[in-house]
């Protein structure tokens, strides 16, 4: 596994460091990206990007791959999680399994990052848009690891997202270890219809302040 390569934003001193991991088809610094990663860097939070190796290909050649096999995936969460834990790693004032990292991501990378954080103990989880089912497929649940969570979670889920409908949502009987909070009319990347008044610049504030609470307030 290569060495993680990282976009940071916030402060190097902070106490509480966020790594965040991109979605399947947009890479590190998209505009989502970016704009959640900036918005909690903003608020206090050492927000540290990294990005999968499939996307990682694709910056280097600019050719489109099919995200990697979950055990790839699981892999490059342990090793960003091992690289901000340790001496070189700017975020961190302690071992990763310390009060210190969050982890999380959008969607693939937020799904992937909730099926390691109990093992790594980080201080907690950041989902943006959790893919709960493929669109349409309703019966093809990714629950079951969400059922036994640990570590403090928040979910961040629009009200449109075809991943998942908050009538679905609320009857999965989640844990109370994991909070689920609605971003108005959003679909997967939390952007609303024009006739619901809401903006997506609204909906990324909303969101980013959500989550650098939860986290800060844990």
């Amino acid at each position: 596994m290569s060495k993680a390569r990282f976009i940071f934003d916030g402060p190097e001193g902070a106490p509480v460091a966020l790594a965040l991991a991109h979605g399947a088809g947009a890479p590190m610094d998209s505009p989502f990206m970016a704009h959640i990663a900036q918005g909690l860097g903003a608020r206090g939070l050492r927000v540290a990007r990294f990005e999968f190796p499939y996307m990682a290909a694709r910056r280097a050649d600019g050719k489109k791959r099919p995200p990697d096999r979950a055990p790839v995936l699981l892999d490059s969460w342990r090793a960003a999680i091992a690289a901000l834990a340790g001496p070189g790693g700017q975020p961190g004032s302690g071992p990763a399994n310390g009060p210190g990292l969050a982890i999380g991501g959008k969607s693939l990378g937020g799904r992937m990052a909730s099926l390691i954080a109990d093992e790594a103990g980080v201080r907690a989880l950041v989902c943006l848009g959790y893919p709960f089912h493929p669109p349409g497929r309703p019966e093809k649940l990714r629950t079951a690891h969400l059922l036994e969570l640990v570590t403090p979670a928040l979910i961040l889920h629009g009200t449109r997202d075809p991943f998942g409908k908050p009538e679905e949502i609320d009857a999965y009987g989640l844990p109370p270890s994991i909070r689920v909070q609605y971003v108005e009319d959003g679909d997967h990347s939390f952007k609303p219809r024009v006739r619901s008044g809401r903006t997506l610049e609204q909906n990324l504030e909303e969101a980013v302040a959500t989550a650098a609470g939860f986290v800060a307030g844990l």
